[in-house]
């Protein structure tokens, strides 16, 4: 018995690997990472001057404010002694310095961009844009960021010089998993006049990858769906994204009952139901102009605090009371049907009151976007992840028209339309076949509703009852002709 659960006991470790592993893996973004790269470009008394480069080559997966935050362990007792384009968190433990104070002595410290707007004797090229990446799919020269720092008691040689272990990366929150350092061959840069290489005197990379199993234990979205041909409309899911432990503001006309927030908490999964009216001027600029009304089991001096974004929780979402209790819906219309094309409705509602999504990203699958005619108010691109499947598409709003999603409210919302050309080989509106097999929003996958929800083609698939009611009728009008016949 012993050696058959040594086996079960590998097998069962294997296959945890493997999930974790695979939790990593984006199906439809299979190489998408960042990249830490380190360039020693001289050497000091007593270490280095490095340039670190942080690549993000997601396709459609980007880091918003406030930003990434890098962190490593050092392998010896290196400081840093200053930093340009970037600056450590804590300063850490100084004290053995009696002169040179170094700008950072803790052993792990954490790295986080300059914001914009500071000195230029404090910048250097792709640094200070407040730790924001776009997603190298739709703007690859922003999906990079750069900083200097100057390492001491670090080693003056590419022997004695030891790669920093442990690397996080923050982004901003949770959710990405990095590599060991591995020292690989030195970068080449060319001079301005393009006439002459130069060379990293020691370079190393570090890969991170992102899971969203990580980041959030429920997805930060969900899809709705409705069609022309049927009038059911397919809301998200109960909870789809989590209701416990969660505040919401529930949106009130000037005359309605502010209980009627109370017996939506009771309806959405066990919220807290206490009532709390908020001032929209409390709110973030783009707000309803209208009363809110807050809720949650506190003195009403703690739940303001909370709507204004004040304290620890200042950063934790803000939604407004909903069934699904998701930060942001997709919702999914077929609109029209044309002899030789069809067009779809994408509507993006933002239900946070504490976040503006920058530089936002859609991404969905269906195999006919792989014949796009046009799109009306976004940007679209092809995911093409496997060669010749092109069933993928990323949608990104239009630049100062509508790459902004504001936070909850009236402005809250970008929508567009999607006219595609039919392939009469695939093309059809029976089961579910006009709606898209998965969504992503800002890289992360939102919860789709059940199949057996989806709306059905009338005529097509008729109810049980409407079925056996048709029946009965063909039943009745036979007999009848019969009678008529004798």
């Amino acid at each position: 018995m012993e050696p058959r659960c040594s086996v079960l006991v590998l097998g069962l470790a294997l296959a945890a690997a493997a999930l974790s592993v695979a939790a990593a893996y984006d199906p439809l973004d299979p190489n998408g990472n960042i990249t830490i790269k380190w360039d020693i470009m001289s050497w000091t008394p007593d270490g280095y001057v490095a340039v670190v480069t942080i690549n993000n080559f997601q396709m459609y997966r980007q880091i918003m404010e406030p930003g990434w935050t890098v962190g490593w362990t050092w392998a010896k007792r290196e400081v840093i002694w200053s930093m340009v384009g970037a600056q450590a968190t804590e300063q850490g433990d100084c004290s053995r310095f009696k002169a040179n104070i170094p700008h950072c002595c803790k052993r792990t410290p954490a790295v986080v961009d300059l914001l914009p707007g500071v000195p230029y004797n404090q910048q250097i090229a792709n640094c200070c844009r407040g730790g924001a990446l776009a997603a190298y799919g739709q703007d690859p020269g922003a999906a990079v960021a750069a900083f200097q720092v100057s390492v001491g008691q670090a080693g003056t040689t590419n022997r004695t010089v030891k790669v920093p272990k442990n690397f996080t990366l923050l982004g901003p929150g949770p959710g990405y998993t990095c590599g060991p350092g591995k020292i690989v061959p030195s970068t080449v840069f060319l001079t301005p006049d393009r006439r002459r290489k130069t060379q990293a005197l020691m370079t190393w990379n570090v890969t991170c990858t992102y899971s969203q199993h990580l980041a959030s234990k429920y997805p930060p979205c969900c899809v709705s769906f409705s069609s022309f041909y049927n009038d059911t409309i397919v809301p998200c899911a109960k909870c789809a994204c989590g209701c416990e432990h969660k505040t919401c503001v529930q949106y009130v006309s000037d005359h309605a009952s502010p209980d009627r927030c109370a017996s939506d908490r009771h309806a959405s999964g066990g919220l807290r139901s206490v009532v709390l009216i908020v001032i929209a001027s409390d709110l973030p600029r783009g707000g309803d102009s209208k009363r809110l009304a807050v809720t949650g089991k506190h003195e009403h001096a703690h739940a303001a605090a909370a709507a204004r974004g004040h304290g620890r929780d200042r950063q934790a979402p803000l939604l407004q009371c909903t069934t699904h209790m998701c930060p942001v819906r997709v919702h999914w219309h077929v609109k029209l049907n044309y002899k030789e094309y069809w067009r779809a409705k994408i509507a993006i509602t933002n239900f946070n009151y504490r976040m503006n999504y920058t530089q936002w990203t859609l991404v969905a699958q269906h195999p006919n976007l792989d014949n796009i005619t046009e799109v009306f108010s976004f940007d679209y691109k092809p995911v093409v992840a496997y060669g010749s499947i092109n069933d993928t598409a990323m949608f990104y709003g239009l630049k100062y028209f509508n790459d902004h999603l504001m936070q909850a409210g009236p402005y809250g919302n970008v929508q567009s339309e999607v006219l595609m050309r039919k392939d009469a080989s695939t093309f059809t509106f029976r089961q579910g076949w006009a709606f898209p097999r998965k969504v992503y929003f800002n890289g992360d996958e939102c919860q789709m509703p059940p199949p057996d929800a989806y709306p059905y083609l009338p005529n097509t698939a008729l109810p049980a009852a409407a079925a056996s009611l048709g029946a009965v009728a063909l039943a009745a009008v036979v007999a009848f002709l019969v009678l008529v016949v004798a």
